[in-house]
């Protein structure tokens, strides 16, 4: 059998609930990774993406799921991306690029100490893997960080979902 690995990346915004299930499915995904420290989203527009809700459906829609809280960025983390976002005068919906500092400092604390190694061998080899957070664009999100890595480190080949 050939090696299907691959990874594709997936925000919560912009997105429904049926569209954001059609998506990974049209990309043939068998595990979303789950890359939020608190799997929550604020508003009635996303509570689909609310951590049990979203576990509901990906399992009734045939879906692995695993919370990696340990590539989340901590509370501090976020804080100061958007005390960042504040000074560009953006939201966290609007953001097109991640902190240099935020960057710097979440490769360091988080990425430079996790074993992706170990985590790249227990993905499926059949199917693509999601990395779920909430931000639409990668760029703007930790995940771009994450896709980096896999993709110089474990030769991963990545495709970044989009809403539309």
């Amino acid at each position: 059998m050939t090696d299907k690995r691959r990874i594709v990346t997936i925000g919560v915004y912009g997105f429904t609930a049926g569209a954001f299930l059609e998506k990974l499915a049209g990309e043939g995904v068998g595990l979303l990774l789950d890359l939020r420290q608190r799997r929550g989203v604020r508003g009635p527009e996303y509570a689909w993406a609310n951590s049990l809700r979203l576990q509901r459906a990906l399992a009734a829609a045939d879906f692995g799921y695993r919370h990696v809280k340990e590539l989340a960025p901590t509370t501090e983390l976020r804080r100061l991306q958007y005390r960042e976002d504040d000074r560009q005068g953006v939201g966290k919906r609007n953001r097109s690029a991640l902190a240099d500092e935020y960057a710097e400092r979440y490769t360091r604390e988080i990425l430079d100490p996790f074993d992706l190694g170990a985590l790249v061998t227990e993905l499926p080899g059949d199917s693509p893997t999601a990395l779920l957070c909430v931000e639409r664009d990668p760029e703007a999100c930790h995940r771009s960080l994450v896709t980096a890595r896999l993709r110089a480190e474990h030769d991963l080949p990545v495709t970044d979902l989009r809403p539309g």
